[in-house]
């Protein structure tokens, strides 16, 4: 299985205790893979206390700050996209950079990003 990075509707599911979540999440920390999260997708997730089963889902992730490089080129999709949505921009740029899959619940508006960026994305739908 190729690198994920978690888009928001995947720690949704995580959080909601979607089994078909769960089950990914858990055969890729099996197989020795680390899922990408960029911080922005954990504060669109986060609702504040508690949240037991997305915190536990969490020590599982490779987490991603946002950079003046990573800041830039999402912002540089929005605009060659013509959409406002800067995190779901920065997902896909993340996952171009990684050469990485995308597990979301919203593979169309990723999708549209990606043509604009001229990448074949990989989405996992959740």
């Amino acid at each position: 299985m190729a690198g994920l990075v978690y888009d928001t509707g995947m720690l949704i599911a995580l959080d909601r205790g979607i089994q078909q979540a769960w089950q990914l999440h858990e055969r890729v920390n099996v197989a020795g893979r680390v899922p990408v999260l960029p911080v922005v997708v954990l504060a669109q997730a986060w609702r504040g206390g508690p949240q037991p089963r997305l915190s536990r889902a969490l020590r599982g992730c490779r987490h991603i700050g946002v950079t003046e490089p990573l800041a830039r080129a999402a912002g540089t999709l929005c605009g060659q996209a013509g959409t406002p949505d800067v995190i779901d921009a920065m997902v896909v740029v993340l996952a171009a950079q990684l050469d990485a899959a995308v597990v979301t619940s919203d593979p169309d508006d990723l999708a549209y990003l990606s043509l604009a960026l001229d990448y074949k994305l990989a989405l996992h739908v959740i």
